[in-house]
């Protein structure tokens, strides 16, 4: 497989998970709107930071896309970490609203 096959194919993985996490929030703001008003709080917080997060990870992507042949290694590897940290909140959001 070329860098670019493999490049590509990376970035769609990447592309289809932040596809998925969308679908997370919009699934979490219609719970949101009918939660009583004690958890509407929480749900918001968590929204804001999930929509941040996705934010991030959109930037990554971008990154990604623009990068050149002989940064790619570094910026995949430093992708990685940032990635985690992105599936571990909403997975955590998951884990707390989805009760």
């Amino acid at each position: 497989m070329s860098l670019k096959e493999t490049k590509d194919a990376y970035i769609g993985k990447l592309k289809l998970q932040l596809d998925q996490w969308s679908a997370d929030i919009d699934a979490m703001e219609a719970r949101a709107r009918q939660a009583d008003a004690d958890l509407k709080g929480a749900y918001q917080d968590k929204l804001e930071e999930l929509r941040y997060q996705k934010t991030l990870a959109h930037g990554r992507i971008i990154e990604l896309q623009n990068a050149a042949d002989d940064a790619w290694e570094e910026i995949s590897r430093g992708s990685e970490s940032i990635w985690e940290t992105v599936k571990k909140t909403f997975a955590d959001a998951r884990a707390k609203f989805d009760r």
